[in-house]
């Protein structure tokens, strides 16, 4: 009897395991794989009804193609990069044959960044901006949430300034940073600086406000386990502030990067700094008949890598928080 009942119940285990695994397939990549389909279609049907002065607007197999021929140029790119460093070698060796003591010079590759450099510009651009944001924000918004008369003098200003576009930031920051870095041989390029404060300024203020709010509404019961184990104010900011105030700091770091991203590839295309904003300006001024699909890639390209940098702070906040059961979304 005992035996059957054991059978009975791996059944039902069984059973109940089945279940949530293709619930989880169902949801995990089933519907998704719909979703994408669907869209896929309803692109196609609408770019073979839309005709523009370049041509008809490129679909997902002719965005494909672009992503190929993209690839294919970085390819080059670098194997002609590879071929010039080289033919330098190889003439430094002649030099150095005839007069060990001859002058050396090794000169940089100046070719043409490619589609795929210029992603790893922007992506170095938006972190050095979103690292100075946060530098200013996280430890500010402490302040604020810990004192309320700080809030009350801050506030104006915040608000004053988060709504300010990164279009009328971009010319007061490119005039100051070609005022004040005047190095001759500077160590960042003033298109760098330019864009990487203009993120700064813009992407500050949902970090600041949010880590304000968690902050100031930390659990009262928290705050008089502080008081009664007389901790220190820096003891109580790094054991009890920051860890009950993780949720809403990395809610404001995951808008702040987001919206970082978004204002650089703006301020890129405005000003004609390196970078993805820059190649869309390009590629729309270009006006050839591989334009709008590689523009379409570009687009692509922005909304996955944010996509991905919205997925890697909710990898960090699940590291970094305390509650290792809270459902993150």
């Amino acid at each position: 009897m005992s035996e059957a009942v054991a059978t009975q119940s791996d059944d039902r285990f069984q059973q109940m395991l089945s279940r949530i695994s293709s619930k989880s397939f169902i949801e995990g990549l089933l519907l998704p794989a719909v979703g994408i389909f669907i869209f896929l279609l309803v692109w196609q049907f609408a770019a073979n009804r839309i005709d523009t002065s370049l041509g008809q607007f490129p679909g997902p197999v002719e965005v494909w193609e672009q992503v190929e021929n993209l690839g294919a140029e970085h390819t080059r790119e670098r194997e002609k990069e590879v071929a010039f460093y080289e033919r330098q070698d190889t003439r430094n060796a002649k030099k150095l044959a005839k007069n060990p003591d001859a002058d050396i010079k090794i000169r940089p590759y100046t070719g043409k960044p490619t589609f795929i450099d210029q992603i790893f510009t922007s992506l170095v651009t938006v972190a050095a901006g979103f690292l100075i944001a946060n530098l200013i924000a996280i430890p500010l918004g402490i302040v604020c949430g810990l004192s309320a008369g700080m809030y009350k003098a801050m506030n104006p200003i915040i608000q004053i300034f988060k709504p300010v576009s990164p279009l009328a930031w971009l010319p007061l920051v490119t005039m100051v940073v070609s005022a004040t870095y005047t190095a001759e041989d500077p160590m960042l390029e003033k298109a760098f600086l330019n864009s990487a404060i203009t993120v700064a300024l813009c992407c500050l203020w949902p970090t600041l406000i949010n880590t304000t709010v968690g902050v100031a509404s930390i659990d009262k019961d928290l705050v008089n386990v502080s008081r009664v184990m007389a901790l220190s104010p820096m003891v109580h900011v790094r054991k009890i502030v920051i860890p009950a105030a993780i949720p809403m700091i990395f809610t404001g770091l995951r808008l702040s990067l987001a919206t970082g991203w978004m204002v650089l590839i703006a301020a890129e295309m405005l000003a004609q700094n390196p970078g993805l904003g820059k190649f869309v300006w390009d590629e729309f001024q270009n006006g050839s008949s591989n334009s709008l699909g590689r523009i379409m890639v570009a687009v692509l390209a922005i909304g996955l890598i944010g996509f991905m940098l919205d997925r890697l702070m909710l990898t960090l906040q699940k590291r970094a928080s305390w509650d290792k059961t809270a459902v993150l979304r």
